[in-house]
């Protein structure tokens, strides 16, 4: 028996190196909605460069979600046209150009017209960078470097509420504009994804991009299983890729994309994050709003990087309903507390600086750390996997409009209601639909940890050909089978 080829030391270097240069995207895009933050005080401040009005601010605030909406659209127009890397590094040019806008801002409509550029940016950028990331990525390192998009972007948080809170409302904008241009000047030189150069009938192309990712000359052997696959998905993509994407043999995939879109955004992370300040205005707490935000920011940052050591080891379905348990139980304590607060004031001091003033701080963190180790990374390791590729971009771009639209609704209504029926109102709709969300994904979600494109999409038809019968993915399964072939 011929010895297996020793393991290349740095095999996967290559493609960590890509990832991080594509994942840089999304520091210059959500720094679009961190900036918010430390922004809307200081344009309601007496030194304010723009006066606004409360309504102005949330307009402000707002529209990056409905700019965000164009995005995807675009996305799913023109990815598999012109590619990867080029939208990619298009998406960093409206939102440039917003930065400038904001800059020189002399005028409420200035700033709304910079926040709808800054929208599109953020939207191509987060339906685009899945993709490449699920494109360039081996098997092995498919669920880590997704795991990046969401470790950009909690960097990003963090970028804008630390400098926010020590620069003035210009300078923080000129130093935002940096983040785009080190964007574009570092993915520049990445490779586009070889599924889309033999989608263009590059071979050779594609065969270089494959050797570069994958730090190896023998890479004959899996360029020719992504030919077989791009072949294979030609066939199915005659027709209208919206139409496919509801078909009944994707009909388990998209059953998995409304339900991550969803369960992602209806524990109310946006709204928490959003309404911080004003949640923990009243605790009387030894720490800043500032301060406090940039805990927040510190926390978030420090828990999204466990998933990229533990999803592909972990697997995805175990970290999702870890993180759906540690989000209930962080959600269902303030949802206890607030209510207490608001309809039981005598059985809880209202005296500032009282100890269970920690309580909801503390439980916020919860559901923090817990919606980072698993809802709030996965979900994209996930999308860039379960889709064939013929109607991957129309998934992403369904993905994101609908992630967009449930951001604005609960901004809007957490807002509604705490104000007309109580904050511990909210905090109750979003434990429920969180507990809802973990059984769901106990019967929906499937293992899809060390699979091969291939197998992913064999075993998501089997399942939809069954009518619903659960397949189980399994991993020693796969090995198994390329034993098989092997021999």
């Amino acid at each position: 028996m011929t010895p297996a080829p020793p393991i290349k030391r740095g095999r996967y270097r290559n493609e960590y190196i890509a990832a991080l240069a594509a994942t840089s995207s999304l520091v210059a895009a959500v720094a679009c909605a961190g900036w918010s933050s430390p922004a809307i005080p200081a344009l309601r401040g007496p030194d304010s460069p723009v006066p606004i009005t409360p309504d102005e601010g949330s307009w402000i605030v707002a529209l990056l979600s409905i700019g965000s909406l164009l995005g995807p659209i675009v996305c799913g127009l023109f990815v598999d046209r012109y590619g990867r890397r080029k939208l990619l590094l298009g998406s960093a040019i409206p939102i440039a150009v917003g930065w400038v806008l904001i800059a020189f801002a002399r005028s409420v409509a200035v700033l709304y017209a910079a926040r709808l550029l800054h929208g599109f940016g953020y939207g191509l950028a987060y339906c685009v960078t899945p993709i490449y990331l699920g494109e360039i990525s081996s098997d092995a390192v498919r669920g880590s470097t997704g795991v990046l998009v969401t470790v950009m972007a909690k960097l990003a948080f963090l970028l804008e509420y630390t400098i926010g809170s020590y620069v003035s409302f210009k300078c923080l904008a000129w130093i935002s504009c940096a983040l785009p241009v080190v964007f574009f000047a570092t993915f520049f030189w990445m490779p586009e994804t070889p599924y889309f150069l033999l989608a263009r009938g590059s071979d050779r192309a594609a065969a270089r991009s494959l050797r570069w990712l994958r730090r190896s000359e023998d890479v004959a052997g899996e360029l020719g299983r992504m030919k077989k696959l791009m072949e294979d998905s030609k066939q199915t993509a005659a027709g209208n890729s919206l139409r496919l994407l509801f078909a009944s043999a994707n009909r388990r995939c998209l059953v998995i994309i409304l339900l991550l879109s969803f369960g992602m955004q209806l524990t109310g992370i946006n709204a928490i994050l959003g309404y911080s300040q004003t949640l923990f205005s009243g605790l009387a707490l030894p720490l800043t709003a500032a301060e406090l935000s940039i805990v927040l920011a510190l926390v978030q940052l420090t828990s999204v990087m466990l998933p990229t050591f533990l999803v592909d080891r972990t697997g995805r379905r175990p970290l999702l309903l870890i993180s759906t348990a540690g989000s209930l139980l962080g959600l269902a304590t303030c949802a206890i507390y607030f209510t207490l607060v608001e309809t039981a004031p005598d059985v809880l001091s209202s005296e500032p600086g009282a100890a269970h003033g920690w309580v909801p701080f503390v439980a916020v963190l919860l559901f923090i750390v817990s919606f980072a180790i698993g809802l709030a990374t996965v979900p994209f390791a996930i999308l860039g996997e379960v889709f064939p590729k013929h109607i991957k971009a129309t998934a992403n771009a369904v993905f994101a409009v609908i992630t967009s639209v449930v951001v604005f609704t609960v901004l809007k209504l957490f807002q509604v209601i705490s104000d007309g029926a109580g904050t511990y109102v909210s905090f109750w709709i979003f434990t429920a639909c969180t507990a809802v969300t973990g059984g769901l994904i106990y019967l929906v979600i499937p293992e899809t940890k060390g699979q091969s494109f291939e197998r992913i999409q064999e075993l998501m038809q089997q399942r939809s050909n069954a009518g619903g019968e659960r397949v189980e993915i399994n991993g020693d399964d796969a090995l198994k089978q390329k034993r098989q072939l092997l021999c």
